[in-house]
C-alpha cells in the first residue's frame, strides 16, 4: 500500500523491441542517413522516429511505467550525480563513505596492508591479473573510498569493520550486471541495505530507517515501483545521510589509496 498523498513521478518506457524489428528498424535508419551501428545501442531519437514513420509498429510496442527519482526538499538530488554515467567510474565500482576514520585506518579495514598503501596514479586500474586499486579522499567529516571494479565496501564483514566502534558507513554500489547496493551501517552493525533499482526490497535490523530520505527523493517506500535512475537516486540518498556530495573533481588523481596485491573481490 502506498503512501498516502505521495505522489511520485511517473514516466513511461517503451519495452524492447523485437530483434526482426530492430533489424528493420536500423535499416531504415541507415537509408534516411542516421548514424548507426549493427549492434548496441540505438538511441531514443533514432527509435522515436522510426516508430513516428511507422505507427503500425508503434501501436505493437508494449510500454511500462518506472518512477524518476527527483529532489523533493532542499539537499542532494539525483540531478547532481548526471555526470557520473559518463565518468570513468565505469559499469562495476563501490563508493564507501565512512565517519569516524582516517584515510589510512579506512584502507586497512578495506583489507589493505600498510605496504599496499601509496599514492594513485590515472594509470593505476584494477584488472584480473593484477591489484585491486581502492581510493580515499577525507570530504568533511567523511572519509570516501571509491573502489574501480570492486565490491569490498559492500560486503557485511567489512561494513561491520568500518563502522564498529561507535562508527558509521554507507555504501554505494554500482553493479550494472548484478544489484546494485545503497547500504548504511553504524556501530557495526548492518542497519539497512536497500536495492535503489526496486526500493521496497530492503533488509537490516531496521529496513525502514530512511524511508524518510527516500520520500524526499520523490520515491514512495511502501510502493514496489522500479526507479529509472537507481544509481543518481542512490548517490543522492547517500548525500543525504552523510552530508557529502561526490563531484568529478573527487576522481582525480593522483590521490592516496591502495593497490592491493591478488585481490580477490
Amino acid at each position: 500500500m502506498s503512501d498516502a498523498g505521495f505522489t511520485p513521478l511517473r514516466v513511461t518506457h517503451r519495452a524492447g523491441l523485437p530483434r526482426e524489428t530492430s533489424l528493420r528498424m536500423r535499416a531504415w535508419a541507415k537509408a534516411k542517413g542516421y548514424a548507426v551501428s549493427e549492434r548496441g545501442r540505438v538511441v531514443p531519437e533514432i527509435i522515436e522516429a522510426f516508430l513516428t514513420a511507422h505507427p503500425e509498429v508503434d501501436e505493437q510496442v508494449g510500454t511500462f511505467e518506472m518512477v524518476h527519482a527527483t529532489a523533493r526538499t532542499p539537499g542532494p538530488s539525483p540531478e547532481d550525480y548526471v555526470w557520473e554515467g559518463n565518468s570513468q567510474l565505469g559499469d562495476i565500482y563501490t563508493i564507501v563513505f565512512v565517519r569516524g576514520l582516517d584515510e589510512h585506518e579506512a584502507l586497512r579495514r578495506l583489507g589493505a596492508a600498510d605496504e599496499d598503501i601509496r599514492l594513485i596514479e590515472d594509470w593505476d586500474h584494477t584488472c584480473p591479473e593484477g591489484p585491486q586499486i581502492i581510493t580515499v579522499r577525507r570530504i568533511g567529516d567523511w572519509t570516501v573510498a571509491i573502489e574501480d571494479c570492486g565490491w569490498r565496501g559492500a560486503r557485511r564483514e567489512v561494513l561491520s569493520a568500518l563502522s564498529r566502534d561507535g562508527g558509521e558507513a554507507v555504501t554505494v554500489h554500482r553493479h550494472d550486471y548484478a544489484q546494485h547496493h545503497v547500504t548504511h551501517a553504524v556501530d557495526g552493525r548492518l542497519v539497512t541495505d536497500i536495492n535503489p533499482g526496486f526500493p521496497i526490497d530492503r533488509r537490516g535490523v531496521d529496513p525502514d530507517r530512511l524511508n524518510r530520505h527516500l520520500r524526499e527523493l520523490g520515491i514512495d517506500p511502501a510502493a514496489d515501483d522500479s526507479v529509472d535512475n537507481p544509481i543518481p537516486a542512490a548517490l543522492a540518498l547517500a548525500g543525504r545521510i552523510t552530508g557529502v556530495t561526490i563531484g568529478p573533481q573527487h576522481l582525480r588523481r593522483p590521490i592516496l589509496g591502495a593497490a592491493i596485491p591478488g585481490a580477490s573481490f
